[in-house]
């Protein structure tokens, strides 16, 4: 009688990310940039309704539930009031009046927190569940890595504002803003590798066009930063004319260059920081039209189409900046002290379609330049 022997048994190896796979995680990293993007416009938000120092307390966890009594809103109220932004810019607020601006910085930190908790937990699913493609994980936890930083950096531009400032320290928040500019565009540009993929042809000038790109990508998180300056120091109230700044096309030296040292006029000279962004926009309109015309004559497929979107965003966000220049409200302008709250001026709704516009920039920037590496 033959003797029965069971099959040998293969072992288990872990299947190899598919096409399906990489689509799922190309699907989570765009959800996931797009709550940054919705962070970012919320952030600006708070930023032009002053409401950036109305949680005076550091709480990560704990801080996700509000006040949600009486006397609990009246504590966070008298903390508020210990700060030089209420005693100097608010004295006559109400309960209602800092409710208003508690609401929009709450919000900020509660989308912070969420973006935390849609990040993480999607990557340990794909993690364990051996759904990452190769080479995609030291990038991810990079990614991760960044989104934690940002939190302190947060508090760290907060904690500026709540002694001897009463606004944040505009360094600082032009940091914030670029940090989270770097998670957006990480985002974007690792969900961009990933999924079938679509070859764009070139006929001649690959490099020139590459080159162009990743100079365009760079271009703009420099004035995503001069930016963040603009907004921290009010830069953009201190001459509101275009195309002359101070009645001409550059101001005199005496008005740029007045603070010493020099590199301090980069950083704390209204004047100069609303000249300097002005020159960065001009910069990158002139490289996104040559580029533009560039892929026109020596490209085909989605590098030539990629270029046109890039040019019609930075045009169309070069038009919005001046819009936002020129119809400020000119009575808060001109106010001893700035008017609170600012929810129903022209200068929030146009500040906030100006900054969206300028993630969008961001993101098309990053696309193109990610397609032209990969030529």
């Amino acid at each position: 009688m033959e003797e029965f022997q069971f099959p040998a048994q293969t072992p288990a190896v872990a299947p190899r990310p598919t096409d399906e796979n990489a689509i799922a995680v190309r699907n989570w990293l765009w959800s996931v940039a797009a709550l940054v993007f919705l962070m970012v416009i919320v952030g600006g938000a708070t930023r032009l309704t002053e409401s950036g120092l109305s949680i005076v307390e550091w709480k990560p966890v704990t801080g996700v539930i509000p006040p949600l009594t009486q006397e609990q809103w009246v504590a966070a109220f008298e903390d508020y009031k210990k700060i030089p932004q209420y005693q100097e810019m608010f004295p006559n607020m109400d309960l209602a009046g800092f409710q208003y601006i508690f609401a929009w910085e709450w919000a900020h930190r509660l989308l912070g927190r969420l973006i935390g908790v849609v990040f993480a937990l999607p990557l340990a699913f794909f993690w364990l569940r051996g759904r990452l493609p190769r080479g995609l994980k030291p990038k991810l936890l990079g990614i991760f890595a960044l989104g934690a930083l940002q939190g302190g950096i947060g508090w760290w531009m907060v904690a500026s504002g709540l002694v001897h400032r009463v606004e944040v320290a505009q360094e600082r928040l032009a940091i914030h803003l670029v940090v989270a500019a770097f998670i957006f565009s990480a985002c974007i540009w690792v969900a961009g590798g990933l999924g079938p993929k679509k070859p764009s042809a070139i006929v001649s000038g690959r490099s020139r066009l590459r080159a162009t790109g990743f100079v365009l990508l760079a271009l703009v998180f420099v004035q995503l930063f001069a930016g963040g300056l603009v907004a921290g120091l009010r830069a953009g109230l201190v001459d509101n004319t275009w195309p002359l700044i101070e009645g001409a096309l550059v101001p005199p030296a005496q008005d740029l260059f007045r603070l010493d040292p020099l590199w301090a006029n980069f950083v704390d000279n209204p004047l100069t920081v609303q000249f300097t962004h002005r020159m960065i926009a001009y910069t990158i309109f002139a490289l996104a039209l040559a580029h533009f015309v560039d892929a026109g004559l020596h490209a085909q497929g989605r590098a030539r189409r990629g270029a046109a979107i890039v040019f019609w965003h930075v045009a169309g966000q070069v038009a919005l900046g001046i819009a936002t220049l020129v119809f400020v409200d000119h009575v808060m302008i001109e106010a001893p002290h700035i008017e609170w709250p600012l929810a129903g001026t022209p200068h929030l709704a146009l500040g906030l379609a100006h900054q969206a516009i300028g993630m969008a920039v961001l993101a098309v920037t990053t696309v193109q330049a990610k397609r032209l590496s990969e030529l």
